[in-house]
Order: structure tokens, then sequence, then C-alpha cells
């Protein structure tokens, strides 16, 4: 079934058996866990140790002169006050408190005239630091989808990152399916998923991409679906893809969390915290919440990250 446009799709019986909250933006506004600055992860530490390598797989930075209204403008489409303020220094300071070995790095071009210098600032800041991961942007209307492909491998940019709700490009569309066609089987996607109150990144859209790319290596992020993340099981169990738990096990809790990651398989999963929409030392400590294993936690933390990027991700401290 196919929930229509508006419906809260989010919000099933099973959820609500689960004591899970709903996204901000279907019930009142949410009030983050933190506020920008705010340093739980130096008081919090695992009942077991740490893997190795911890990747944080979703993470959006923006330049120090523009993070303030970037972070209001995402806060204001979700209707929920951001937990971080979106600069690499703050980003930074985090993940080492958190103890997070790599944070991959994007942001989104909301026009086309916005992707080169988008790309420009994530290289820079990946070559400033190490422990970054850059993903680059696209946007559906750039005009030479396949020199930009070629220009951001040559600065060492290793993916893209789509947000087609806030992009206002439906995931399928045939200006989209062009630019895949130049990228399977060659570098990664992240696809932001699902929305309640759009149908631009529905599953039923992202399950005709994978199947007409069998190829392509994509992180439906959000558990596949933001707001319709059962919804998302009907379309994405049994697809090629892997599923970020980035803005989503706040709402669905522990136990739920637990079920769909045992449901899609920790091979499948990778862990992201969305910063700065969330603080990712307090999404590491909500992970560890979830009733897994020790290898459960590590392939999350650490392996599927490594199977995504096709990369061997080696400690840095």
């Amino acid at each position: 079934m196919i929930m229509q446009k508006g419906q809260r799709a989010g919000h099933t019986r099973q959820a609500q058996e689960n004591g899970s909250q709903q996204p901000a933006s279907v019930m009142q506004k949410t009030q983050a866990t933190q506020s920008p600055g705010d340093e739980p992860s130096r008081l919090w530490q695992p009942a077991s140790p740490l893997p190795p390598v911890v990747v944080d797989i979703h993470n959006h930075i923006y330049p120090e002169k523009i993070a303030a209204k970037a972070v209001e403008s995402v806060g204001r489409f979700y209707g929920i006050e951001m937990s971080a303020d979106g600069s690499a220094r703050n980003l930074l300071s985090i993940q080492q408190q958190a103890h997070i070995s790599y944070s991959l790095v994007c942001s989104v071009a909301l026009k086309p005239d916005q992707v080169q210098t988008i790309n420009d600032f994530i290289a820079a800041e990946c070559q400033r630091h190490p422990s970054f991961i850059g993903f680059a942007t696209m946007h559906h209307d750039f005009p030479n989808k396949a020199a930009e492909i070629q220009r951001v491998c040559d600065l060492g940019l290793t993916g893209f990152k789509l947000h087609p709700d806030s992009q206002g490009v439906n995931v399928d569309d045939p200006r989209l399916l062009e630019f895949y066609a130049l990228i399977e089987d060659k570098l990664p996607l992240m696809l932001h998923c699902g929305d309640y109150r759009f149908d631009n990144s529905h599953p039923h859209r992202t399950q005709r991409v994978l199947r007409q790319f069998p190829l392509l290596k994509v992180n439906c992020a959000h558990f596949g679906g933001w707001s319709l993340y059962d919804l998302a099981v009907e379309f994405l169990e049994h697809e090629r893809c892997f599923l970020d738990i980035s803005s989503a096990s706040v709402y669905l809790g522990p136990r739920r969390t637990t079920e769909l990651i045992h449901h899609y398989g920790a091979e499948r999963i990778l862990f992201g915290s969305d910063f700065p929409m969330w603080h990712p030392g307090t999404e590491l400590e909500r992970f560890y919440q979830n009733v897994l294993t020790p290898a459960e936690r590590e392939q999350i933390l650490w392996h599927s990250a490594e199977a995504y990027l096709d990369r061997d991700l080696k400690p840095l401290f």
C-alpha cells in the first residue's frame, strides 16, 4: 500500500505499542535533546568498549559565515530546534569528544549555481581534516553533470548526496536518472529518503531507482523513509541498498530500532547522526541502547561503512 501525500505514515499502531515518538512536524515541535555547544558525550561511557573505528555516515556542514542561517533554515523546514551550529569546527569538537573516528560530511545544493561552490567547500574541509570523508552535491538542473563528477573526483570527494524533498525533485525524475547512469558502479550515493509531507523521495520511488540501477550503491538514509519507517520496509526490504539510522532512532525508540536492524540485517545498516540536527555524541549513546551483540555494533559502526564506501577505514587515534 502506498500512503497518500500528507498522511501520517509514521504514526502506526506498532509504533504506538513500542512507545516511539513522532517526528516533530507530525505532532508538535520537539525540543532537541541538547542546545548548540552542549557536550554530553564527555560524560557518557558505553557499557562495552567502542570498536577501534566508529564512522558517522551522515553529517551536514556549512561555511562559518552562513552556518547559522543554514541551520535555522533546516530547523524551520522540519519544525525542530537544531542541536549544533553546523560548522566544521563544531563537528570536529564533538567528534573528538564522542570518540568518532570518521565523519562523512556533505551539503545540499538548492540551486544549480550552488553546486560547484559547495563541492569546493566540502573538498577543502576534507583536505584540512583527515577524519572527514566528503560527499559532493548535485542538482538535477546542473548543465554538465559528467564534467562535475570528474571534477569532484579530482578534488578527492568520494560520493554524492541528494535531498529530493528540499531540492524539489522526484528521486526518479529523468534528470536524476541521467545522473545515476553516470555514477552507477563508480561512486556511492546517499539519498535522503521519506517525508510524510511530500512524495519526492517516497520509498516506492526509491525502489524504482534501485531496480533500474542495480549496480548503484545507495544509502537510503533515515531507515529508508523519514517518518515512513515501517512503510519503507514494504518497498526496500529485499532491495540492494544500505540504510542509515540517522533521524530515526530518536523517534522509533530502542525497541523498534533494534527490530528494524534485525529485520534488514546489520550488514546493511550504517550509523549516522544527521548533524547538526542531532548531536553525534548523543546519537552514539542512543545507539548503545539498542539490544545488539558486540559483533552487530562493530558491523554497524565500522564495517558496513567500509562496504558502502569500498575502502578500508583504519583507526586514526
